[in-house]
């Protein structure tokens, strides 16, 4: 898959390598050097995914991915950074990251990461079940891509519509991590990140938002389930 990438990164030298590695991939690359630069291109542009620094000049990489988030864009997301512990990565992950990846990093995984990310956010509508999922005062529909609790409407982005729809499919049944990375992110390799536990925090916020029980279970030590 040839895709037409914009990346967000302040060091030149490291811009420049990972640009002309990634274009033997049959990329097209993009590199701007700081965020208000990135916000320009992307709404001027369509690119398949960004690779984004989180330590910019001016406008960090948080703060460009809130900005985006905050305006609809569902462009994915890949955000690059020094910065490895724990609460730094929920923290890009949170602010709508659809990966984070801590350097240095190879192009193969970069590229794999990638792919994986894309394949994640592919919604195959041929492959869909297009009957409605009831369960837990939940309404599901997969092919209007819509969600009602209680009657009510839940506006939820595409990750976490797949996640709740691959746990509502199952539910009673415990879902392992390993499990949701493959079938809702298309990760067919365990990423160094917490992100599955990050969108179903994302997710039960949505869900209880309005004062209803949770119906998300987690089960320590194996993964989630949706309680009926």
């Amino acid at each position: 898959m040839n895709l037409n990438l914009l990346m967000v990164e302040d060091d030149a030298p490291l811009a420049a390598m990972l640009s002309d590695e990634l274009q033997r991939y049959d990329h097209q690359v993009t590199v701007v050097g700081d965020g208000g630069d990135a916000l320009l291109e992307l709404a001027r542009h369509r690119y398949d995914a960004v690779i984004l620094d989180r330590m910019l000049p001016k406008m960090d990489g948080i703060s460009v991915l809130e900005r985006l988030r905050r305006e609809q864009a569902t462009v994915p997301i890949i955000m690059l950074s020094a910065l490895a512990r724990a609460p730094e990565k929920v923290e890009g992950l949170e602010a709508g990251a659809d990966d984070y990846i801590v350097k240095p990093v190879t192009v193969e995984e970069l590229n794999a990461r990638l792919h994986a990310v894309l394949r994640g956010r592919r919604w195959n509508n041929a492959g869909a079940p297009s009957d409605t999922i009831e369960v837990a005062g939940l309404v599901i529909s997969p092919a209007r891509f819509r969600v009602w609790r209680d009657g009510k409407p839940i506006l939820l982005p595409k990750v976490e519509f797949k996640l709740l729809a691959e746990l509502a499919r199952n539910a009673e049944t415990v879902l392992t991590r390993a499990m949701l990375l493959e079938r809702v992110w298309g990760y067919d390799f365990i990423p160094t990140t917490n992100i599955v536990d990050v969108y179903i925090r994302r997710l039960r916020i949505k869900l209880t938002e309005d004062g209803s029980e949770d119906p998300v279970v987690t089960v320590r030590g194996v993964g989630y389930m949706l309680s009926a």
